[in-house]
């Protein structure tokens, strides 16, 4: 007995057509991030950062802090915020709670104006 048109099983293929547009979106999103390398910044010692901390906190200044924490080989993406607050070993910026130890490095951070903004 012989098949005119034998069925050719298409697996995995035969699924796409199911993922949902955001599915995709999602996937496509992670896998860009995940490409991204961030490189170190400048590893200050502890008088440096607690000088830029002790600044940020008295004039209520917004700080970048990169973590010394190292994942698929590329840094964390810096914690940016203002220093909402803080005690002998940790400190809390922009919702997260920072270990003094863990930081490589804190800057002021700039923020552009709407003002200053081009077309």
């Amino acid at each position: 007995m012989s098949e005119l048109h034998p069925y050719h099983d298409r697996k995995k293929l035969k699924w796409n057509g199911f993922f949902l547009s955001e599915h995709t979106a999602t996937i496509a999103k992670q896998r860009k991030q995940a490409a991204i390398v961030i490189k170190p910044k400048e590893k200050l010692t502890e008088e440096e950062i607690g000088a830029v901390l002790s600044e940020a906190a008295i004039k209520n200044k917004r700080i970048a802090v990169q973590l010394d924490i190292v994942v698929a080989n590329s840094y964390l993406p810096d914690v940016c915020g203002m220093i909402q607050g803080y005690d002998e070993s940790t400190i809390y910026v922009g919702g997260e709670k920072i270990k003094l130890s863990e930081i490589r490095n804190v800057e002021f951070e700039s923020v552009a104006k709407w003002s200053e903004l081009e077309d």
